[in-house]
């Protein structure tokens, strides 16, 4: 704490993050709990986890339609690959035939390796849901109560 009184104090402050590029990214086979238990960590999603007694769902404003928006343009690569991926999601149970009136436009986003990324465009559906309005603790108020732990447990 004694640094936050000489920045109170109006002392000049400089924060330096260095990294080590060897340790940023590291290879799955380097992470120990993915080292010392990979029959939890599958290569693949074999699909959706089974029904649980909860059902979600997102509520709207009242009064709203549902809201159906055109399918966004596609190149003939991008039309190839959103086909591949349905095909995928659908095969994997992630996905099913839908006949709702709500409907939102796909889009892709190119990664880092040059593969695509399949986006939902649910802005307009965000525009008409009910907003969660419950507050979020401080990161700093709960580091505060952290301070000399050694253990942590998480309780769900």
């Amino acid at each position: 704490m004694e640094v936050r009184r000489l920045m109170l104090e109006r002392y000049e402050a400089y924060l330096a993050h260095v990294i080590d590029a060897d340790k940023v990214n590291p290879m799955l086979e380097e992470i120990p709990v993915v080292r010392d238990f990979p029959e939890v960590f599958p290569d693949d999603l074999p699909g959706l986890p089974p029904h649980r007694e909860v059902d979600f769902m997102i509520e709207t404003l009242p009064g709203v339609a549902p809201i159906s928006i055109a399918p966004y343009r596609m190149a003939p690569v991008e039309l190839q690959e959103l086909k591949k991926q349905i095909e995928e999601l659908l095969d994997k149970g992630f996905i099913r035939p839908s006949t709702s009136t709500w409907g939102a436009p796909v889009l892709f986003v190119k990664k880092k390796d040059g593969s695509m990324r399949l986006c939902v465009d649910y802005r307009q559906l965000n525009r008409v849901t009910v907003k969660n309005k419950y507050q979020l603790p401080r990161i700093d108020d709960l580091l505060d109560q952290f301070k000399g732990l050694q253990h942590f447990q998480r309780s769900i």
